[in-house]
Order: C-alpha cells, then sequence, then structure tokens
C-alpha cells in the first residue's frame, strides 16, 4: 500500500463551496484594501500587465481591472475560475482574463507581465523544490526590472500566538481547524472538519510557511535583483506585523 504524499494539495476539495460559504464574506471584507495597497506599492498603472497567481474568485484581479489594469488571473480551481469570469461579466470588464492552470509550469511566455502578485498565502502549497519552482515561474514572466508581491503570515508574529484549534460558525454551520506547526520542515500541517447541512466532510493540507530571511535567500536564488518586506499597510515589516509582503524586482537588464 503506497503512503500517501505528505504534501499533496487537493485544490478542488479545499477550494470549492464550503471554502467560499466560510471565508469570502470575510475576505470581501478587506478586498478593497488589498486592491488599493497592492496598486500602491507596486506603482501600477493602466499601462500595467499584471499576473495574479492563485486568483481565487477574483477578488483581487476583477477590482484591479476595474481600475484599467490590465489583469491577468490564474487558478487550479475549475470553480473559482468560473466565479471570477462571472465577476467581471458582471462588471463588464473587458481588460481581465482567467486561465486555469498550475503555477508551477505557467501557460505564458517569458518576459509577459510587468508585476506578479500572489495573495493571502497562496504561496507554499507544494514541497521546497516545487514551491521554488513557482518562484523560477514568476521571475521567467516577468519583464525586466519587473516586480513580484507576495502576501503570507508574518511567521515571526504568528508563532507566540499560535492557537492549536479555531472555529468558524456562520449560519449554524462550523469550519473548525487543528493546526500544528513543524520547525523542522516549515510547514503547518491542518485537519479541517466542516459541520454543515447536516453533513460532516474532513480534509488535511499543509502550507510552507517562512521567515523573511528565509523567502528573500529563496527569492535572490530565483534570480531576483533585490528584496524588501512590508506589512499590511505597506510599511517596513516589524516583529508585531501581523501579515508580511515580500516585493521582488527582476533586474532591469
Amino acid at each position: 500500500m503506497s503512503t500517501p504524499d505528505p504534501y499533496a494539495f487537493d485544490f478542488e476539495a479545499m477550494f470549492d463551496d464550503d471554502y467560499l460559504f466560510f471565508y469570502a464574506p470575510l475576505l470581501e471584507e478587506r478586498s478593497d484594501a488589498d486592491a488599493e495597497l497592492i496598486e500602491r506599492i507596486l506603482q501600477l498603472t493602466p499601462r500595467t500587465r499584471v499576473l495574479d497567481l492563485g486568483c481565487g474568485h477574483g477578488r483581487i484581479a476583477n477590482r484591479l481591472a476595474a481600475k484599467g489594469i490590465h489583469v491577468t488571473g490564474l487558478d487550479a480551481s475549475d470553480r473559482f475560475i468560473a466565479d471570477a469570469r462571472l465577476g467581471a461579466s458582471k462588471r463588464n470588464l473587458t481588460n481581465v482574463e482567467y486561465v486555469l492552470g498550475d503555477m508551477r509550469s505557467l501557460p505564458f511566455e517569458s518576459a509577459s507581465y510587468d508585476a506578479v502578485i500572489s495573495w493571502f498565502t497562496s504561496f507554499g502549497y507544494f514541497d521546497d523544490d516545487e514551491n521554488r519552482r513557482v518562484l523560477l515561474e514568476a521571475a521567467r514572466v516577468l519583464a525586466p526590472g519587473g516586480q513580484l508581491a507576495i502576501e503570507i503570515n508574518n511567521l515571526a508574529e504568528l508563532l507566540p500566538r499560535w492557537q492549536p484549534a479555531t472555529v468558524i460558525e456562520r449560519d449554524g454551520a462550523f469550519a473548525i481547524d487543528q493546526a500544528r506547526f513543524d520547525p523542522m520542515s516549515g510547514r503547518a500541517r491542518t485537519e479541517r472538519t466542516i459541520v454543515k447541512d447536516g453533513r460532516t466532510r474532513r480534509l488535511t493540507f499543509s502550507v510552507r510557511m517562512f521567515m523573511p530571511a528565509e523567502l528573500s535567500d529563496w527569492l535572490t536564488n530565483a534570480g531576483f535583483a533585490a528584496v524588501a518586506f512590508y506589512d499590511n499597510r505597506g510599511e517596513a515589516l516589524t516583529a508585531s506585523s501581523r501579515r508580511a509582503i515580500a516585493l521582488a524586482r527582476m533586474p532591469f537588464a
């Protein structure tokens, strides 16, 4: 009997109707601020070509497109891509497209984009070799001087307040996460139990987490020339910042 892959990430099981039911309202509360921060720190203009990796249901990509920015959203979930396209259609957006694909092997030509974004812990789904491949692919599709913004948990702030179990309740339904962090692998492994509509469903997922110094080394090794870190307000990252944003720039030549 084969041993289950500890790094296998089932996107369809994870990002489904239940995910949207519990998390979409929480994400919508921050979506306008997220889009404004991305526009500001990347200095986006209507001429900028942006790739949103792990775009989900288009909450950020559609907002950036509404500002006149040219956006491509890529995600591995059929459901999310369909929802993102529907959202763009409702807004009559013609400068955004959505692609079903794998961020480890991007279906785009080299130097196709001025900026790549990976938001709300959309980086770290795979084993270390494949996570590094994601960075290499982002570097490949960026034009000279292009920038990559990765928004993740600030591990220095998160670990001291780590909770082994968390519960989200909505309309009598529950999403229960039991999580543990392995310092040797740098991974958080979560067992999620969904209790909703008279049924119980369980799934397990694992995500790689980073201290800024480690992620900075990874980005440099992937070919980025400069890396800086900010908090969720676009200010310098500190140990008490709730979220961390790595901003990496490709060489200009």
